[in-house]
């Protein structure tokens, strides 16, 4: 019997390890075909920042859980064991959560601060986007000329909007922190054009991720009133200043809240931050 424990358990880690390498593999080959030399880098980087996230929330964790599980199964005690693998896996998903989330934003922020011309990026239009009509012309008005843009690399860019929609709807979060750096540093467009988008964009996204919330009872009407009248007068403060400003100030502006949010998530997923 104990021999054919040994040999199942055996058997089930080596086919987890051969699809782990498999998928990884593959994901790889898709990824570098996909994205091209220079997006892979970034996508590298993200996924050291998922193994280092992992590699934290499984630091002793699992080996106290086992040590005490196996003690409450000894004292034929199984609820409570299950209980806490339980607690133990909602407190693994929600640091690695955090962690993931801290790191990517701390690493968009990284390639923001290297990125040479993001403020009026110069692309060559795909066929894709000529085909959607995704070009246009805006007036820069702390240059005083008409600036004239279009986008590249679409259809990656299109699958990180899927991406970062399923994130926003599923957990709750405003995706201002991915639509910015997708559409300026991903697929080519003017900063302001971005920035403009990721508002627009948010006012659909966030709609639907507060509904997570609402089913849950966890929205405060009395508080929901007035922030709805300051998110009005901040628009309108807001255009006003996007208009006028320089693209430099709005990169900056974006590079620091997108900092303070990674911080705050790394910080979170440590335990540092309540």
């Amino acid at each position: 019997m104990l021999q054919r424990t040994i040999a199942r358990n055996s058997f089930f880690i080596t086919i987890d390890t051969v699809v782990g390498f498999v998928s990884s593999l593959t994901i790889s080959i898709l990824a570098a075909r996909i994205l091209g030399p220079e997006n892979l880098g970034y996508f590298n980087y993200l996924m050291w920042i998922s193994n280092m996230a992992a590699l934290f929330v499984s630091f002793g964790v699992p080996a106290a859980t086992n040590k005490y599980a196996a003690d409450l199964l000894g004292r034929n005690q199984p609820g409570e064991a299950l209980g806490l693998i339980r607690a133990t896996l909602r407190y693994q998903a929600g640091m690695g959560l955090f962690m993931s989330l801290g790191g990517t934003i701390l690493g968009i922020v990284g390639i923001m601060l290297m990125a040479g011309k993001s403020d009026f990026p110069n692309v060559k239009a795909d066929k894709l986007s000529q085909s959607l009509g995704i070009m246009g012309i805006y007036r820069e008005e702390s240059i005083g000329k008409d600036v004239e843009w279009n986008v590249h690399k679409t259809a990656p860019g299109l699958a990180m909007f899927i991406i970062i929609g399923v994130m926003a709807g599923m957990f709750g979060l405003g995706a201002g922190w991915a639509n910015v750096p997708v559409l300026n540093l991903m697929m080519g467009a003017p900063l302001k054009v971005s920035v403009a988008t990721s508002k627009f964009l948010l006012s659909i996204t966030d709609t639907s991720a507060a509904w997570i919330y609402m089913n849950n009872g966890a929205v405060l009407p009395m508080m929901v009133a007035p922030s709805i009248i300051g998110i009005m007068l901040g628009s309108i403060v807001g255009v006003k200043i996007l208009a006028k400003a320089k693209p430099k100030a709005i990169k900056w502006m974006v590079i620091g809240l997108l900092l303070f949010a990674g911080l705050r998530s790394l910080l979170k997923g440590l335990g540092i931050w309540k």
